[in-house]
């Protein structure tokens, strides 16, 4: 009989966790814990220590984030404390514990400055609090394993649960005539329920399996490029709102934290590591909205 694998994703009630969950029966030789803020809370990183003290996993899958962009400007600690100290923290317990981590990070380490679509290893250079603070996070997680984590940055989420683009698209669409959406910041939705395949697929690969390997970083996204003007068009036009949408500049709508207005990222060295084929974008929305 095979031997169970101990699977720890943080973060239940959000995107990525609530899909990962809706996947678990495909896997029946892992057994998977959930936790959420009352049992692990990233708010007080002293206490993810008390957390682990009587258990062990094989594989930690961090979903866990502070990724109110514009609120972390006013809440620099906080986002500090989520996205940097708590998992300094985990990396910690992870090395202590000979356990295996998969961290998910996001495409605002990077200024968005690039013309052509970035690689891991281009210079971060992140421009407001939340992806200073999602660096640091990755930083310490280097400094801490070199061995046995994956780092995964990604871009543009969206999922079947919580509040997010596509579901704020449908619900204005339905209630307004027309609506103003940026034309000029580009990037690639990415379907949670995607990057969760392709993290359950990665943990099954045999370089995974490896008692050790290099701790690495990798972009995911699904594949493709669009603006949040063309995301929307598509949203409508695949659930037939019928809702005008009109292109605006980023200077037209003001926030509190500067977005990357080139965000693409360059998925060949995950595709080849794992052997993955990730959808286009506008196959993934079209599988979303069935």
């Amino acid at each position: 009989m095979q031997e169970l694998t101990h699977v720890l994703v943080t973060g239940r009630t959000g995107q990525l966790s609530q899909e990962i969950y809706s996947l678990i029966d495909n896997y029946p030789n892992y057994t998977f814990t959930f936790t959420d803020r009352s049992q692990l809370d990233f708010s007080q990183p002293e206490t993810i220590s008390v957390f682990f003290a009587d258990k062990q996993y094989d594989i930690i899958i961090n979903c866990v984030a502070y990724t109110a962009v514009d609120k972390a400007e006013s809440e620099a600690d906080l986002a500090d404390l989520i996205n940097h100290q708590a998992v300094k923290q985990l990396a910690l317990i992870a090395h202590d514990h000979q356990c295996k981590l998969i961290h998910i990070s996001t495409d605002y380490v990077f200024d968005g400055t690039n013309h052509i679509p970035y690689i891991e290893t281009d210079e971060p250079n992140p421009q407001g609090v939340y992806g200073k603070t999602k660096l640091k996070g990755e930083q310490a997680i280097q400094q801490i394993m070199s061995e046995n984590a994956l780092i995964i940055r990604t871009s543009w989420v969206y999922s079947r649960f919580g509040s997010n683009f596509v579901k704020t698209m449908m619900r204005l669409g339905e209630e307004r005539e027309q609506l103003n959406v940026i034309f000029d910041q580009l990037g690639t939705p990415t379907y949670a329920n995607d990057l969760a395949k392709a993290i359950l697929y990665i943990t099954q690969s045999d370089d995974f399996h490896r008692s050790h390997f290099s701790t690495d970083l990798y972009h995911y996204s699904n594949e493709g490029v669009a603006s949040w003007y063309d995301f929307a068009k598509a949203i409508f036009e695949l659930s037939n709102i019928d809702c005008n949408v009109n292109p605006i500049e980023t200077k037209d709508y003001p926030t509190a934290a500067s977005r990357p207005c080139y965000s693409l990222m360059n998925k060949s060295k995950i595709k080849n590591d794992f052997d993955l084929t990730i959808p286009y974008w506008k196959d993934a929305l079209k599988d979303y909205l069935k």
